[in-house]
């Protein structure tokens, strides 16, 4: 048997897709052969790969891989920035069915040794700049670097330069076995924003049925999708592969930039875009340019959907959806083209089974506060577990059904609204309050380019609100008026106490805000305080 095709199938079950329609080796051989010089991935600096060059290239490296002594079923550690090299690697450390995982590059001392050990690596392919960041901590199983860049420097570990698992003269070796859609593809580490991070295990058919045609049916396979996040996030693999499994294209971008996204989007004829968190923000808060509509992206995720989404659509001429997704899941929910309801995530989508519920695990009823709960009718459709954490998978997959520790609410016509991570949730004076409604109010000020909100304690026990805002480029937040403004918007209970203004907002490189950061900073000596300015608001009186 040829292993480089895919075989008939060891199944009758018509939920698992083909290999060729779902594994990386398989999808690469199919369209070098059926579509051989129509493109794949187009790059900044204006060079692009067919799915030819594609295969050629993840062929030489995998062929270098193998010739290292990487086996089938190997998990082989990435440590790159989001470039073409690292692509690369994605693709052909899965060529050879290894397992990719990626770790931050913003990892170093005790959160690069816990990912090292946890990762069960003996090959880290880094670049020369993180090399150093090796030499203080313990690395495991670790037995070989391969290094991007120039590198002259003494390393700790026997090196390997890049360039000669590149020059050719490997010959590719045979799989061991086929590789089938329910073999793990990657293990990508949760952002760890509170604690040690979790590397979810997740399956071809995870990774699949999370952005292929049944979760994402509104992506096309003649579609351009601009990837402007790192690799070692879902958005940074998920994203290429969801190209890679429509033989669609995809044009990468190694960092979000609010000053040249609409020149590479323009330049690389990008058709979908994907904007997380701030993203939307941050390119509605530019002044108007004349241009605005010269582009060709006909859709947007915009996550979450901020009360700005009209406007956005508007002024860009874009088609917007919203959906909820986290690593772990595989796209639960997601709504129709410019939705009306603010903030919404949209309806389940087909195959999959959605439910709010309370601390037992109890359906909650409509309109109430619901830990999200999800599970699919296809086997491997979601994450396998967390590697080598059997407490924390237990924990999540309890009762059957895999825990978001996200909540959400639900309305009489099916429409989920996310309403906080459960962690960042503020109780104040016997009133829940979403810290994610806070901070899309506050950020609704011109003077906010973004804002977290915060409990901090209180004297009078449970929290205190506090929000925490970056200006816009050459604004200045003045506090009483953004008090004023945020009470002419808010419920008086949701107010903030405490202002902060900082530059920046301390995140981790997949754009998450660390407020676990901020309430260990608590209240500054640069924190306004708006009571002890004589500002104070009381509960509404009906009599």
């Amino acid at each position: 048997m040829n292993m480089s095709q895919s075989s008939t199938q060891g199944h009758s079950d018509p939920r698992v897709p083909l290999r060729e329609t779902c594994v990386t080796r398989y999808l690469i051989d199919r369209w070098a052969t059926e579509k051989p010089d129509e493109p794949y991935a187009l790059f900044e600096d204006g060079t692009q790969w067919s799915y030819a060059a594609l295969k050629d290239h993840v062929v030489q490296l995998a062929s270098g891989l193998q010739e290292m002594g990487i086996e089938q079923g190997e998990h082989v550690a990435l440590w790159l920035p989001s470039d073409r090299n690292a692509l690369l690697a994605f693709h052909a450390i899965n060529y050879i069915g290894a397992v990719f995982v990626p770790f931050n590059t913003a990892y170093k001392g005790d959160l690069l040794a816990h990912v090292l050990e946890n990762s069960d690596a003996r090959i880290l392919i880094c670049h020369a700049s993180l090399v150093e960041r090796l030499d203080q901590v313990k690395r495991a199983g670790l037995e070989r670097l391969v290094v991007v860049g120039d590198y002259s420097g003494e390393a700790v570990l026997p090196v390997t330069p890049w360039g000669d698992l590149l020059k050719g003269g490997h010959k590719l070796q045979p799989l061991a076995r086929p590789i089938e859609p329910w073999d793990s593809q990657s293990i990508i580490y949760t952002s760890g924003t509170t604690g040690p991070s979790k590397g979810v295990l997740s399956s071809y058919l995870h990774l699949y049925t999370n952005a292929g045609p049944d979760g994402w049916p509104f992506v096309r396979e003649d579609d351009r999708f601009l990837v402007n996040m790192p690799i070692f996030h879902i958005g940074g693999t998920g994203l290429p592969f969801t190209m890679l499994a429509r033989g669609g294209s995809i044009a990468l971008m190694e960092n979000f930039s609010t000053e040249t996204f609409w020149t590479m989007v323009r330049e690389t004829k990008c058709t979908v875009i994907f904007l997380l968190g701030v993203m939307a923000t941050f390119l509605l808060k530019r002044e108007p340019c004349a241009d605005d509509l010269d582009h060709s992206v006909r859709l947007a995720f915009m996550v979450p959907l901020t009360e700005n989404s009209g406007e956005f659509r508007s002024r860009f001429g874009i088609d917007v959806y919203s959906i909820f997704n986290m690593t772990e899941v595989s796209t639960p929910t997601f709504t129709q083209p410019n939705p009306a309801k603010l903030g919404t995530c949209g309806r389940p989508r087909l195959g999959v089974d959605v439910r709010l519920v309370d601390e037992n695990d109890c359906e909650v009823a409509i309109g109430e506060v619901g830990e999200m709960i999800v599970r699919t009718d296809r086997p491997w459709g979601m994450n396998s577990g967390y590697y080598k954490n059997p407490e924390a998978t237990a924990k999540a997959w309890r009762n059957g059904w895999f825990h978001t520790g996200d909540a959400f609410k639900r309305d009489e016509e099916g429409d989920f609204y996310f309403v906080d991570r459960m962690k960042d949730a503020i109780r104040r004076r016997g009133e829940n309050i979403s810290s994610f409604e806070v901070e899309s109010q506050i950020m609704a000020h011109p003077s906010v380019r973004e804002a977290a909100a915060i409990g901090v304690p209180s004297a009078y026990s449970e929290d205190e609100v506090m929000v925490v805002v970056a200006p816009v480029d050459g604004h200045e937040v003045d506090f009483t008026e953004l008090f004023a403004f945020a009470a002419s918007r808010l419920p008086y209970f949701m107010v903030p106490r405490y202002f902060r203004v900082v530059a920046e907002l301390p995140k981790t490189p997949t754009a998450k805000v660390q407020k676990a950061k901020l309430r260990d900073e608590g209240i500054t000596e640069d924190t306004w305080d708006r009571e002890a300015a004589g500002l104070r608001l009381k509960r509404e009186s009906f009599q």
